[in-house]
């Protein structure tokens, strides 16, 4: 027994970026390999966790009577902005020789200056090449680094509830610490707490404050996930931990290495709900699983292979999704370009359906404007709705018009909110963005907006 854990060890150490998806994983099977605990595991995967220091500068709030004719000048100096330092500490994983290294976007997506060290000591500066707030993952490149140890990338598909796991990180900023458990839940969609919602591996390894952006690894020393968030009633570390699958960090790093500064979706065009007994039963299904279209945009990749409104969507590329969560976690992993076999349940029968995976639209195009001094609203950038807006706003797939994509300060405090849309200022109707800057250039002593703001009417009137 001995030597199949010399052997194994080994095996680590020669390990490729990618892990086979049918790599054995096991428990110790005699008392010789319990003593050895995993000391020679984490012998071999500490080296390739590393800590981060981040630093945030960020402006202090200013005076609430900025741009006031009237009051501008008696609170002259009143609230003035200075800057603040926030420091951030957490974790990462270093996944290429070259140095590219994953982390948590809420550790270093908004940093100034990030600072890595590694476990034998050396520091690196490094920047940020890649970063998504909403899956809270980041990749970072470290200037000059070669010949970094790192971690083999597993197919996170083929993690099962049992196997157990280490989490690999710097807590409280005390040094390298490891902690183990299982893998006690799969398929944990938008559990996770603060910025992050998808698709999660659930564990029950302890993950303190400072393990985020840390490594969830099995006994082959293979990467399963990056430590993201702890569920905790008192918030320590007895909890139920949360990572993220490897399948998703991969998609990043090819990504970032294909020279993308923005992480890039597939597109659905497509709205959804899981199904639940009720529905199940009414749509004359066995078991209430999938998801069921609710709402198709006219230019959903969906709809052009054949889906309706109605149909439930059980399976992609053999997964199940019971959740719009895990259904943008399939397609995220997939990548766009690439094409999806889609499991459709209609009226009792199932079929596979080839999607093609493409980025939301831009089409009409989006016409983006913003105002300048010359207008009443500086600062306000507006454009037309198209699937790339609505996606990037979080809008619903009816939404039609002239959105309101930043409203600026004057806008903010006017009460505009990204999102609205403009159906008319002045009660003269805007259909296009340049309409909004012609109509607010002269808009008289009066200024009167109508807007639609979630499916609700809103309107603005105030004197200038």
């Amino acid at each position: 027994m001995f030597r199949f854990l010399v052997i194994a060890v080994a095996l680590i150490l020669s390990a490729p970026l990618a892990v086979p998806a049918g790599a054995e994983t096991r428990v110790p099977q005699s008392q010789t390999e319990i003593s050895l605990g995993f000391a020679p595991l984490v012998k071999q995967a500490a080296p390739a966790v590393v800590n981060i220091y981040a630093r945030i500068v960020t402006q202090g709030q200013a005076s609430p009577f900025a741009g006031d004719p009237f009051f501008e000048d008696f609170f002259r100096g009143f609230g003035t902005p200075r800057p603040r330092v926030q420091n951030s500490l957490g974790s990462g994983v270093i996944l290429s020789a070259d140095g590219i290294v994953v982390s948590n976007y809420h550790v270093v997506g908004q940093a100034t200056d990030i600072r890595v060290v590694t476990n034998d000591r050396h520091e690196y500066e490094a920047r940020v090449v890649l970063a998504d707030k909403e899956a809270d993952l980041a990749i970072l490149q470290l200037e000059g680094a070669q010949g970094l140890p790192y971690l083999p990338l597993r197919d996170s598909d083929h993690v099962e509830v049992g196997e157990l796991v280490l989490a690999i990180g710097n807590p409280f900023g005390v040094g390298q610490t490891v902690s183990s458990g299982i893998v006690s839940g799969l398929a944990r969609s938008g559990a996770a707490t603060g910025n992050a919602r998808g698709y999660f591996i659930q564990t029950d390894a302890p993950i303190n404050p400072g393990n985020s952006g840390g490594a969830l690894i099995d006994v082959n020393g293979a990467l399963i996930g990056i430590n993201s968030r702890i569920l905790s009633r008192s918030g320590g570390s007895n909890g139920i931990g949360f990572a993220i699958p490897a399948n998703l960090v991969a998609q990043f790093v090819e990504q970032a290495q294909e020279g993308n500064i923005v992480f890039e979706r597939p597109w659905a065009g497509m709205a959804g709900q899981p199904v639940d007994a009720d529905l199940a039963q009414s749509l004359g299904l066995e078991l209430p699983e999938g998801i069921v279209i609710s709402d198709l945009h006219p230019q959903s990749p969906f709809r052009k292979a054949g889906f309706e409104v109605g149909d439930v969507i059980a399976r992609v590329d053999g997964q199940p999704v019971n959740s719009p969560s895990e259904m943008v976690f399939r397609m995220s992993v997939r990548g766009i370009g690439a094409k999806a076999q889609v499991t459709r349940a209609r009226r009792g029968a199932t079929d596979e359906i080839e999607v093609a995976l493409i980025a939301a639209p831009d089409d009409p195009p989006a016409e983006p404007v913003t105002l300048d001094e010359k207008t009443v609203v500086p600062g306000l950038s507006v454009a037309r709705a198209n699937p790339a807006v609505i996606a990037r706003l979080g809008l619903p797939l009816t939404t039609e018009g002239v959105v309101v994509t930043d409203p600026g300060p004057y806008g903010a405090r006017a009460g505009l909110k990204q999102g609205d849309v403009i159906g008319a200022i002045n009660d003269e109707a805007v259909a296009r963005p340049r309409d909004v800057r012609r109509a607010l250039s002269d808009p008289g002593r009066w200024l009167k907006m109508d807007l639609s703001r979630r499916g609700q009417r809103v309107r603005l009137r105030f004197r200038l």
